[in-house]
């Protein structure tokens, strides 16, 4: 895959992911019609308990696997994998740990998100990247774990130094 193909993936995914959160935002319901709902029945709304949002509650890591990325500008981004789980990751961003859920990509790229605080992670071989999908920018760039930072070895035949 091709740096400009990658590119374009990415910027697919976002644009996808920005007219489905702005889609969200049409379907909820207006602060008039929430308060004359309050109004008129205070007492279900006591009784009336939300469910936890998985992708708030902070994720424990314990038996997880542990990749750290350095990114540009000296950000700093941990993983949490656990092998019994390949749809979720744990992710550190700034103090904080958030669960992350996979989604499906047609390009091979790993991408997970969290729609309660609106992070995207995608990673590709190369490198990874943050992205606030609320606020349609990027948080992290060029992120990358010591793997990655290997140099690319050559595939030519190491000489011997005789000449023929």
């Amino acid at each position: 895959m091709t740096l400009s193909q990658l590119l374009l993936a990415c910027s697919l995914s976002c644009s996808a992911l920005a007219l489905s959160t702005s889609a969200h935002a049409d379907n909820t319901p207006s602060k008039t019609s929430v308060k004359k709902a309050t109004k008129a029945k205070p007492a279900a709304k006591a009784a009336e308990a939300k469910p936890l949002d998985e992708d708030a509650a902070e994720p424990a890591v314990n038996d997880s696997s542990v990749t750290e990325f350095d990114c540009e500008l000296g950000n700093k981004i941990t993983i949490y994998e656990n092998s019994n789980d390949d749809a979720h990751i744990a992710l550190r961003w700034k103090k904080r740990l958030h669960r992350l859920t996979r989604v499906g990509t047609s390009t091979g790229a790993h991408r997970f998100e969290n729609h309660v605080y609106g992070l995207v992670w995608i990673g590709i071989p190369a490198k990874g990247m943050l992205l606030d999908s609320k606020q349609g920018r990027q948080l992290a760039n060029e992120c990358r774990n010591a793997e990655q930072m290997k140099p690319i070895a050559s595939n030519a035949a190491p000489t011997t130094g005789a000449s023929l």
